[in-house]
């Protein structure tokens, strides 16, 4: 076989016995032993017998030749009785081209189809690694290997490997390690295992899955949610694989097609990963939700990241929910809107009888309140807006307004010479002074920022806690007087 004239494995003096196949297969000008690849491929066979005397239309009757120039070579070198190379990376490709070639048993004893298929079974499929490495080259023969089911065998053989040991694809993010970095819980036997070792292991197991490519990456994911692998697991991977293909501190703008790919996968992995609570940490839906947003993902794709936020919302920190605007207009810093959204999933969620989640999100939306007030650029009825969330956080929840009271007054302080003072009355209309710590109503008092009636009626408030305090006192001192005794002195 010669290819361009330079590189010859077997030479033929007689030209009856040459078959010359130009550049219409593979780019490159072949020239074989006719005799030799006639005798392993019954295509190239049955060819060549029904066009003996126009041979040079014989390129084109092997259109879409699976596999490339290199895969070609170690075909044509099988059938010059050369030693076949055979790895992980090139077996699939073989296979396809041995198929389409019909390099068959039934041709030609002990013939390449059979030796390739051999291959594959017994050091591919066995092995999760070499699956994996083999996967990829799918892709050079996606029509022929999607037609002889190989992508199929490749996912059926790793899912198969992933329900006896889910750790294949690398451990669950948990959440009191991501957050803290420390293991202090029940589970205490594995979780006390070395960080470092924990990582490397982590490192050499799913770094084959995240190498994939999203077509193929995508199709193992769902094959493995079908087959009942652990959400956590299958969390645990979507994650790790954006980070793998997602750069956002990466220098420079990505190209327009980088981003469109990147937008792709994020939208993907949103689709496949599970609502259940808990699966990852709220932390990272988070940044999962902020990539999407930069990447400027479709509206499904966005609102299905704070849905899930929303149902755990009890984990997130204020910090969690800066969230920065990415809409051209610069009005605000952070995208309130985004968070009103997955509150509404908070509560549109939330069903246990326990108020401590409750609390725990209403004191979140006060400290988020009280970071946003300080923006100079917030408008007074995007702010009045929040408030309304907060008001109606703690309606029957046992708990003060002096969150909601500390907002206002950052509020005020940071826009005392843009508001009027039917504004700041129109800000602190949604005050309940009544539920305000003395504490806050001592404050409030002397706080010259608040308009007269709100200070008039703190006043009021403070006069009735002080009251009620007195009397609640003597009530106490009264008890303690012992039945029956002469009412001198008090006993403690």
């Amino acid at each position: 076989m010669a290819i361009n004239g330079n590189r010859e494995l077997y030479r033929v003096s007689n030209s009856e016995f040459l078959l010359q196949l130009p550049p219409h297969v593979h780019g490159t000008p072949l020239t074989l032993d006719k005799r030799r690849v006639v005798a392993r491929s019954r295509k190239l066979f049955n060819l060549v017998k029904d066009q003996q005397n126009d041979l040079k239309q014989l390129p084109y009757t092997l259109p879409d030749i699976p596999g490339n120039l290199e895969t070609f070579e170690l075909a044509m070198k099988f059938c010059y009785g050369y030693e076949l190379s055979m790895t992980t990376e090139n077996v699939i490709p073989l296979i396809c081209l041995a198929y389409y070639l019909e390099m068959t048993d039934e041709h030609s004893p002990d013939n390449l189809l059979n030796i390739a298929i051999s291959f594959f079974n017994h050091n591919v499929l066995t092995v999760w690694h070499q699956t994996l490495k083999a996967l990829p080259t799918t892709e050079q023969v996606n029509k022929q290997a999607m037609h002889l089911r190989i992508v199929d065998f490749c996912l059926d053989s790793l899912v198969r490997k992933a329900r006896v040991n889910p750790f294949l694809i690398g451990e669950p993010i948990k959440s009191h390690i991501y957050n803290h970095g420390n293991d202090h819980n029940v589970d205490s036997g594995y979780n006390r295992a070395s960080a470092r070792r924990r990582l490397f292991l982590l490192d050499c197991q799913s770094d084959g899955i995240t190498m994939l490519s999203l077509q193929l990456y995508g199709l193992l994911m769902s094959k493995m949610i079908l087959e009942g692998i652990r959400p956590d697991f299958i969390a645990a991977s979507l994650f790790r694989y954006t980070k793998r293909w997602i750069h956002e501190d990466e220098e420079g703008s990505p190209s327009t097609h980088e981003e469109n790919y990147q937008r792709e996968i994020i939208e993907t992995v949103e689709k496949l990963l599970s609502i259940q609570i808990g699966v990852l940490p709220c932390k990272l839906l988070f940044e999962m939700l902020r990539t999407a947003m930069l990447l400027e993902a479709s509206t499904q794709c966005r609102y299905g990241f704070e849905n899930r936020i929303g149902r755990q919302l009890i984990e997130a920190t204020v910090e969690d929910l800066l969230i920065p605007f990415q809409g051209y207009a610069c009005e605000v810093q952070y995208d309130t809107e985004c968070v009103k959204r997955i509150l509404k999933a908070f509560y549109s969620n939330y069903t246990s009888s326990d108020q401590s989640g409750l609390i725990k999100v209403a004191d979140l939306i006060d400290d988020f309140l009280a970071v946003v007030a300080k923006e100079f650029d917030m408008n007074k009825d995007t702010f009045m807006s929040l408030l309304k969330l907060s008001a109606a956080a703690s309606n029957d929840l046992h708990r003060t307004s002096d969150g909601m009271y500390h907002a206002i007054d950052v509020y005020l302080n940071k826009h005392k010479y843009n508001l009027t003072e039917s504004e700041r009355e129109e800000v602190c209309q949604l005050l309940d002074c009544n539920r305000m710590s003395s504490k806050a109503c001592t404050h409030a008092a002397q706080n010259e920022r608040l308009p007269l009636r709100v200070v008039v009626q703190t006043l009021f408030v403070g006069q009735l806690q002080l009251r009620d305090a007195i009397t609640s006192r003597i009530g106490d001192s009264e008890n303690r007087v012992p039945k029956g005794g002469d009412g001198v002195g008090w006993r403690w």
